[in-house]
């Protein structure tokens, strides 16, 4: 930018039409574009949701729910705001309405408003703008984007906010970036732009006057209809720009570059900067659109319905595979059919995952695919509840407990897996368990070690259950490593299996921490061993 003195600049991103058209995608790639230009980004999402965050939601209704390092239980955006630029977000970086209205409550009841009435206007607006300056402190340019849809009646405190926003800050500083649909009706058997412009319509009349359009559409929009929408729309036609149905979403920054969009921006906020180093996402769509072969990946789990619920588990998973240039193919197995016994699905994966998760439901079903994969020499990855069921598994058929389980399904038999101290399945379920960044290390020698290739790690945890240390001497002496632990709190991390040709399992959540172009050590590691498997 014009040296140190220039003014902060913000980018606001809304969407019309339909919700999940890719707004959390959109502003990944505008900045992980102006990052690769030289400037410093800062990345906000403003949820409109009344729940203080997603961290009681379920994750079939509202996606997975992402964790920061400084514990922050946020939305799944944030993963991919991590994984398009270097950022490490925190809680500064999403808030909702319920804690907005949160904070303005406890205001309230301080005296803190001098006995005024309190409103959304400017009491809430004002909670809003201050958090927006928060996230904005450490950047030059913010991307602020605005869950939902416009026209929720949820989303106007919001909108009423930025608007104020540009007004303070000067309408030069801010930018406004509006996400529509543009949908294909096949009965006329064309591309149909009346949405996006009520969409605008109902922009404009809130006050807000979008300066750049971006149209999601699954095919190419012809130019005649860039031209209705710039005119109907009121934005000069080199504004309008395309989002089009792509194989991978990392080609979403490469398109946007494509077609001028981050110069635009740099324009119309008057920001001078070098052209973006775009090299590491050419590679990683290269590796993509190029596969040597395919590996396919058994998932087990409860929320096989929706991809979304594990949302940064098979970014990871796909940012490994593209790393060893293979193709990965996702096999999403319901855990309650194992139990059932149809076991047939397992012999024809190269590799089984059982990610993390909460209640009793399908966890059986888990184990007995943990037991196969040990039994098969298939290579086995468990993460969180996978490592705590892998625990459980060799405990009942190898070290001889048969009744071992988790206190999570009742108080009986051998509780190989408790509570934490200070956790119970009582109380306060939001923002109560153990989160956010904590140092592990590495057993000498060990797999996880070599995988690693460091002594001293740092990974993100989201669990209230834990390994039991007057089981873990037990288990450790019948053959499984534990290989990995927090000293500082004495819990098992890392478990393996020596004489395995890949069983490794860990209490936290490495998947929130890869990104495409660097694939996490244990997801590579993983697809590495099941590449090769049966060969």
């Amino acid at each position: 930018m014009k040296g140190k003195s220039s003014p902060k600049k913000f980018i606001f991103i809304t969407g019309g039409v339909a919700s999940s058209l890719g707004k959390g995608l959109a502003a990944a790639s505008i900045a992980g574009l102006l990052e690769r230009r030289g400037l410093k980004v800062n990345m906000l999402k403003m949820d409109p949701y009344i729940n203080v965050d997603p961290g009681t939601m379920s994750p079939t209704q509202h996606g997975e729910v992402f964790v920061t390092d400084d514990g922050a239980e946020t939305d799944l955006d944030l993963g991919h705001y991590e994984r398009f630029t270097s950022l490490t977000l925190s809680r500064t970086s999403n808030f909702t309405t319920g804690q907005v209205y949160l904070q303005v409550i406890e205001n309230e009841r301080e005296g803190k408003y001098l006995g005024k009435t309190v409103q959304v206007v400017p009491h809430i607006t004002e909670e809003i703008k201050r958090r927006i300056h928060i996230a904005a402190e450490d950047a030059e340019v913010l991307l602020g984007e605005i869950g939902g849809t416009v026209g929720d009646i949820e989303s106007q405190p919001f909108v009423e906010s930025i608007r104020q926003l540009a007004h303070d800050v000067g309408p030069e500083n801010v930018l406004f970036i509006h996400l529509v649909l543009v949908p294909y009706l096949g009965a006329a058997g064309e591309l149909k732009t009346k949405p996006a412009q009520h969409s605008v319509k109902e922009l404009r009349s809130m006050g807000l006057f979008p300066q750049i359009i971006i149209c999601r559409s699954d095919r190419e929009i012809e130019s005649s209809l860039v031209d209705k929408i710039s005119l109907f729309c009121n934005v000069q036609k080199e504004n309008v720009f395309q989002s089009i149905d792509v194989d991978t979403i990392y080609q979403v920054p490469l398109s946007l570059h494509a077609q001028g969009l981050d110069q635009r921006i740099a324009n119309l906020l008057g920001i001078w900067a070098a052209a973006p180093k775009i090299d590491d996402l050419e590679k990683v769509v290269f590796n993509f659109k190029n596969p040597l072969r395919k590996v396919k990946i058994g998932i087990v789990g409860k929320y096989t319905e929706l991809v979304e619920s594990y949302k940064s588990l098979d970014e990871a998973l796909n940012h490994a595979a593209n790393s060893c240039q293979l193709e990965l193919e996702p096999v999403y197995i319901d855990a309650e059919e194992l139990e059932k016994g149809n076991d047939e699905v397992l012999s024809n994966v190269q590799g089984i995952l059982v990610p993390g998760g909460f209640g009793q439901r399908g966890t059986e079903g888990k184990i007995a695919a943990i037991k196969y994969a040990r039994e098969n020499k298939l290579p086995f990855f468990g993460i969180c509840l996978g490592m705590q069921l892998a625990m459980i598994e060799y405990a009942r058929n190898i070290v001889g407990l048969e009744t071992a389980t988790s206190e999570e399904f009742g108080s009986g038999g051998d509780l190989v897996v408790h509570f934490m101290e200070g956790q119970s399945q009582e109380g306060s379920k939001g923002g109560s368990m153990r989160l956010g960044a904590y140092d592990c290390e590495l057993l000498d020698g060990s797999y996880a070690k070599k995988v690693y290739g460091a002594s001293i790690i740092s990974e993100r945890h989201r669990h209230r259950l834990e390994v039991n240390n007057i089981y873990a001497s037990k288990i450790s002496e019948a053959g499984m490593v534990i290989s990995g632990i927090n000293k500082e709190l004495d819990l098992v991390e890392v478990v393996e299996l020596s004489e395995h040709p890949h069983f490794i399992a860990c209490q936290y959540h490495p998947e929130f921490k890869s990104r495409p172009y660097s694939a996490h050590p244990l997801f590579k590691a993983f697809i590495e061993k099941a590449d090769q498997y049966g060969k």
